[in-house]
């Protein structure tokens, strides 16, 4: 996916990773791009995020980014645009972009993996902590339908894939914020309602399987017509 930005930008010189997190995103764009800026509302994930000798990490709102108008050849944001304010923030990708720049966002469906695990994770994601997830939950799953700020392009499709044995799994669940609301709200461990069946499910725990997560991208071009920079 990363190369592929790059292939559509107008120049491989400047990148806003925006609302970053810890960064991986930002990270492989700098295998893409000569410089990735990389902002995040938050201090913690910044001060957390993963160094590269590419990328420049800044606190800051996506809505306020203060970066420099009509400077950059791509705009992405991974993972995160249920989260944002679209009123604010869309005015801000229009006036930092160069003309002919990109704006990108990506979200992943669901993992993929054999049978029947698939249908466990399914049923722990939609039954168990299903009404523990935030309400923007629901626009990642309606990514297509969230307003964007310029028309959308076609683009390929892309796939994340990882190889896991069941640690990496169910430390995985563990890090969704619906299982830590549950734990919150329960003081109880939802993932142990599958453990037993995705455990003589897995068989072998060390043992590998192919993980795959759907990339959803949506791509859009900023034009003359979309006004100044300024």
């Amino acid at each position: 996916m990363f190369e592929y930005l790059g292939s559509i930008a107008p120049t491989r010189q400047l990148a806003w990773d925006c609302a970053t997190g810890n960064g991986q995103a930002a990270i492989k764009l700098a295998t893409v791009f000569d410089r990735v800026i990389a902002t995040d509302a938050s201090e913690t994930q910044i001060a957390n995020a993963e160094p590269h000798k590419r990328v420049e990490y800044h606190v800051a709102p996506a809505e306020q980014s203060n970066l420099r108008s009509g400077s950059f050849d791509l705009v992405l944001v991974a993972q995160a645009l249920h989260w944002l304010n679209h009123d604010r923030f869309y005015p801000e990708v229009r006036r930092v972009l160069k003309e002919k720049g990109v704006f990108a966002a990506s979200a992943y469906n669901l993992l993929r993996t054999e049978r029947p695990i698939k249908e466990m994770i399914r049923r722990y994601y939609y039954e168990i902590v299903g009404p523990y997830w935030p309400p923007e939950r629901s626009l990642v799953e309606q990514f297509r339908k969230i307003p964007f700020p310029f028309p959308d392009s076609e683009t390929p499709a892309f796939e994340i894939v990882a190889e896991w044995n069941l640690e990496h799994l169910t430390g995985y669940l563990r890090s969704w914020s619906s299982t830590q609301r549950f734990i919150a709200a329960t003081n109880r461990n939802p993932i142990d309602q599958i453990a037993n069946d995705l455990e003589k499910a897995w068989g072998d725990p060390q043992r590998t399987k192919r993980i795959v997560w759907s990339l959803v991208l949506r791509v859009g071009v900023k034009t003359m017509s979309e006004g100044p920079t300024t």
